[in-house]
């Protein structure tokens, strides 16, 4: 059985701005104090892990043992079915240092030039490690069809980009609360609060 989050103050193990916006928002319900790991000027480790959760697990726990805080962290990525599911975990690092996305997009399309097959899917893996070293870990996805060229300014990322299943607008046109609903954070929290959070607010 997955133990309970009973903890007053929480860190988000980022220092992406998105990410921690959209994790605070999918925690502002349960009356919690977050930190990130960028306001506590934690140092960010280095993320050699071979899949996403693995390298959830390494944020998490490297934010929980420097702030003696239980901690959140999630890794997440693009996978681009044509592309043999790259740049998946190397996602971020895609848009180089100085973190453009816009570039990493780029690259993306012209990877895909004469490439039918526009389908991708994204991916969140969460990992919640108390100070004791104890972890929780899930897993979310959300998949659709990469558009061109790219559409909207909101989210982060390569939300301009992808156009989820059902939909006719990509995450960088929906508001925070419409992609809240569908994306692959989204999933991996509900499954997260179920497991750990519950008994859920009302």
């Amino acid at each position: 059985m997955a133990r309970l989050f009973q903890e007053p103050k929480l860190v988000v193990a980022s220092h992406n701005n998105g990410k921690i916006i959209e994790i605070s928002d999918l925690l502002k319900d349960f009356n919690i104090n977050v930190v990130s790991s960028a306001s506590l000027n934690l140092e960010e480790p280095v993320e050699d892990g071979d899949s996403f959760i693995a390298n959830a697990k390494i944020k998490a726990l490297s934010a929980s043992s420097a702030s003696g805080l239980p901690a959140l962290a999630d890794d997440s990525g693009l996978c681009v079915h044509a592309l043999n599911n790259q740049p998946g975990i190397y996602s971020a690092r895609l848009a180089g240092p100085d973190k453009n996305f816009m570039i990493a997009m780029e690259q993306i399309h012209h990877k895909l030039d004469g490439q039918n097959n526009r389908r991708a899917h994204f991916v969140s893996a969460l990992a919640l490690c108390w100070p004791d070293g104890h972890m929780e870990t899930v897993e979310g996805s959300v998949h659709g069809t990469l558009v061109w060229p790219m559409r909207g300014i909101q989210g982060f990322g390569y939300d301009p980009m992808f156009m989820a299943d059902g939909y006719d607008i990509t995450f960088g046109e929906m508001t925070p609360d419409q992609k809240h609903q569908i994306s692959h954070r989204a999933d991996a929290f509900k499954q997260l609060v179920d497991a750990c959070f519950n008994p859920r607010p009302a």
